[in-house]
């Protein structure tokens, strides 16, 4: 049997609380998950919509630096297996100390991470950037 995927939804509730009783059942999933008694998957795309969600001015509205907490702790769990882990990871902190939004937070941690320095990009956020020669 292949290990199951989970949805940004658990994610959020797990993070937020904002449902008592969905926040119970996803702590109790990673739980075990922590406790390695299951695998977890995830596309990096839950982890991009936790980002998305969790700093909207309509939904949670938290601070940077706190998501980047709450989503390294998740990520640094061997039992969840999110693709581009390391990306993620690394894009996680220029998204809480800057302006940039997580996507292109995530593109100048590929960059760095497949050691690129050249973007082609319209957008001029990437010029405060010193891993990026646009």
């Amino acid at each position: 049997m292949r290990d199951p995927f989970v949805d940004t939804d658990v994610l959020i509730r797990l993070l937020t609380g904002d449902d008592v009783a969905k926040q119970q059942a996803a702590r109790r999933l990673f739980i075990q998950v922590e406790a390695g008694e299951l695998v977890l998957q995830a596309p990096d795309t839950v982890i991009a919509d936790a980002v998305f969600v969790l700093s909207s001015r309509v939904t949670y509205d938290l601070p940077r630096a706190e998501i980047r907490e709450l989503l390294s702790t998740l990520l640094r769990l061997p039992n969840f297996r999110v693709d581009n882990r390391q990306t993620l990871l690394s894009a996680l902190d220029p998204y809480a100390s800057g302006n940039l939004d997580f996507g292109d937070a995530m593109i100048a941690a590929s960059m760095l991470n497949t050691g690129t320095d050249q973007l082609y990009s319209y957008d001029r956020d990437f010029d405060r950037l010193p891993c990026v020669s646009a």
